[in-house]
This record gives structure tokens, sequence and C-alpha cells, in this order.
């Protein structure tokens, strides 16, 4: 697929991956980094990673239910394993860690609108990581959460806007369909999603798009 094909990512996508991509090159020993959301104790999500060995450590730990990147984002604010074949606190994890090639770990939580986020950092050599480590990360993870909530916030204002303008569209279409002035067309394009259980700016994407089937009832 093209560059051109691509979905385009959402704002919050983007500050995700650059976030993850700064990491790892900024925080000294991290060879691969990822950034897991917490959706509550028992559901979490990896939505960046700078190389598949982060995913697929991150994917064991959800599924053992122990590791750094877990216990980052349930319970503690700054976990660093320097050795991870000695790590007997992670039982199921740590040994399958070690056949990834990793050899050291660490994950500090990142805190956003009463939604936690971990950073992990994962290094193929035991000992990889020192005190510079937790300092830089730290640091880096201050900065990682505001950069976050304000992604947020571009996300749903750009979502808003494009919600916007599909309406004012569906208004305009349905004004010259049916003769209607613009406080009508958009009465009858309230009713109509208050009718069908749709949200309206989901009702007007289906009728710019020739997706929306109409009865014959949904006329003004």
């Amino acid at each position: 697929m093209s560059a051109d094909a691509e979905p385009e990512r959402s704002a919050r996508e983007a500050a995700l991956q650059d976030l993850a991509a700064s990491a790892a090159s900024t925080v000294p020993g991290a060879d691969a980094v990822s950034i897991t959301v917490r959706r509550d104790r028992s559901s979490m999500q990896t939505l960046a990673a700078t190389a598949a060995l982060a995913e697929r450590a991150d994917r064991l730990q959800y599924e053992f239910q122990e590791g750094p990147c877990y216990e980052a984002v349930t319970d503690n604010r700054f976990v660093l394993v320097n050795d991870l074949t000695a790590a007997v606190q992670y039982p199921r994890y740590a040994p399958r860690a070690v056949e990834l090639g990793i050899g050291a770990q660490a994950a500090v939580q990142l805190l956003h609108d009463g939604e936690n986020a971990g950073l992990n950092m994962y290094a193929s050599t035991a000992g990889a990581f020192d005190r510079a480590t937790v300092q830089i990360a730290e640091l880096f993870a201050s900065h990682a959460a505001t950069l976050l909530g304000y992604a947020v916030q571009v996300e749903q204002l750009s979502e808003a806007l494009q919600a916007r303008t599909d309406i004012g569209m569906a208004v305009g279409m349905v004004m010259e369909r049916y003769q209607l002035d613009r406080e009508r067309a958009f009465a009858f394009l309230v009713r109509l999603s208050n009718n069908r259980n749709v949200k309206l700016r989901v009702l007007a994407r289906q009728l710019i798009d020739g997706t929306f089937e109409g009865g014959t009832h949904d006329r003004p």
C-alpha cells in the first residue's frame, strides 16, 4: 500500500508514535519502546511501539498480568528491572522475556485525564539501565503526559469540526431535495436522527456518502 493510500493517523496516534520514537532515541539504554493504555485492570492495549519485540513483550505481560509494563500502569509509578534472568517476582513473564532476547526493562507511569498509561523501555543487554535512565525517563514522562493530553484535545476538536462540516452539507442536501429553508431542513435531520436512534453526525455522513436508506416515512 502506498503512503497516499494509508489511512490518516489520528492526532493521538501520531503523538503516541512520535513519543515512543523520541523516548527510544533519548532514554539511555533503551533499544525498543512502547506505550500501554489501561482501560481497566484486566484490559490493556499497546497503542504505539518502535519494534515488534516491544509489542510481543507487552502482550505477554497483559496475558500473565505481571511484569514491569503491567505493574507501572496498575500499581507503581516507576519500575526498573536490570536483569530479567533474576526477576523472580515475575515467574511467568521473565523467562519468556529472556527467550525474546530482553535483558533489562523499565516502565514509567503516565497519567492524563484520569487514564493510566505506561511508557515501556526494553534493552537487549542486562544492566543497560542506570540512574540516568530513571531521571530522564521520569522527566520525559512528565512532559509526555502533557503532550498526550494536548493530542487528545486536538483530536476531539478536529472531530467536532468535521462533524459540523458534515451536518452543514447534509442540511444543504435536504434543503435542495425538499425545497426547505435551513431551519426546517435541520429540524428534519434532528427528527430523523431521533427516530432512527442514530447520532446526527453519523446520519449526515450517510447522506453525504449515499449510504442512507430512506423509508416511505422519512420525509419532512
